[in-house]
This record gives C-alpha cells, sequence and structure tokens, in this order.
C-alpha cells in the first residue's frame, strides 16, 4: 500500500488522547512509507494526522471542496492540496489516489465516509481493504452493529470481511495489507444477491 486515505473528525475532542492518535497515525503512516490522503483541513483530528505524517517526512496529500478552503480551513502545508467543487468529488479523488481506507475517530461527515467505502467496496466501484481503527473502544458499538446487520441478512456473507477492525494500528495495517478483495455484487449472479 503506497498511500491510504485517512477519514477523522476535524474537530478537536476535549480528550487530548483523540489527537494524539491522530498524530501518531500520521506519523505511523510515514514511518512504514504510506503516503496519507485526507481532508484537506488544518484543524481538529484532520491537521493532527496531517502534521504528524508531514513531521515524519511522509507525503500529504489534501483533497478540500471550494467551500471549505475558502473559508481558512485548509492546510496549505500539505504535500499537495487539491481543491474540488464538493463532497462527492472528494470522495471520488479519496477514491483515486488511494489503496486503501483507514477510519479513525470522527463524527457524521468521518462516518459517511466510511460506509460510502464499504458500500462501494460491496458495489465494485474498488478493490482496497477499509481499515477501521476502534481506539478507545470508540467504534464498539459500530461494530456489533456491523456484526448485527449480517446477522439479521442485510450484509452478505462475501462481503461480511470487507470492514477490517483492530484497536492498534499497525495490526490493523498489516490486516488490510493482507485483505484479499471479495466478489463485488456487480460479479454476482442473481441467484447469489
Amino acid at each position: 500500500m503506497n498511500r491510504l486515505a485517512v477519514y477523522c473528525g476535524s474537530a478537536s475532542p476535549a480528550d487530548p488522547r483523540y489527537l494524539a492518535l491522530a498524530r501518531d497515525v500520521g506519523q505511523t503512516l510515514a514511518e512504514r512509507g504510506i503516503g496519507v490522503v485526507y481532508g484537506g483541513g488544518r484543524l481538529g483530528l484532520m491537521g493532527a494526522v496531517a502534521s504528524g505524517a508531514l513531521n515524519a517526512g511522509g507525503e500529504v496529500i489534501g483533497i478540500i471542496p471550494e467551500a471549505l478552503a475558502n473559508s481558512e480551513v485548509a492546510n496549505h502545508g500539505c504535500s499537495e492540496l487539491h481543491t474540488v467543487s464538493g463532497m462527492h468529488e472528494r470522495k471520488q479523488r479519496f477514491t483515486d489516489l488511494s489503496d486503501g481506507f483507514v477510519t479513525i475517530p470522527g463524527g457524521v461527515g468521518t462516518m459517511d465516509e466510511l460506509w460510502e467505502a464499504i458500500s462501494w467496496a460491496q458495489l465494485g466501484y474498488h478493490s482496497n481493504p477499509v481499515g477501521l481503527l476502534n481506539a478507545f473502544g470508540f467504534y464498539d458499538h459500530l461494530i456489533a452493529f456491523n456484526y448485527h446487520m449480517a446477522d439479521v441478512g442485510f450484509v452478505r456473507p462475501a462481503h461480511q470481511g470487507i470492514m477490517i477492525a483492530d484497536d492498534d494500528l499497525d495490526r490493523l495495517i498489516d490486516k488490510m495489507a493482507a485483505y484479499k478483495p471479495h466478489t463485488p455484487i456487480f460479479q454476482m449472479k442473481a441467484s447469489d444477491l
């Protein structure tokens, strides 16, 4: 994996562990020779991921919508900063420029990015690994809900391994590197659906 898209919050929670985690994620990816593709912001966990990677000599590519770039939250210290028309183009660029996706703690926008990456993988728009860093148990309930969707029958058996979760970043990256793409819906027969 040469580059990973990192999905995370633009907020700075009161608990300092979250910003420290984000900096560590950026630093670890850079130290492993993995470039970061992210939302292009300089605030919150986004900014911390970027600064962690940049301070460790890593590549950081920011993708930011015009509306956010114009509100002075853009991180002009990135290796590259791309301004796009909106969120749909932003997420497409994440997919085009990355070899996988890592989600760390965040809010509604982060969930939107995670679920779209999973949905696109199910359909066959990409075959890249989708990782979820469950630091501090932040995603315990989300992981349980994903299992619940599978148990009920809303996630096909072929797609139950798309979300790769771990509470340790190094283990998560290793699992993502070993990921074997599944059969996407676009290649399934009607009887498989």
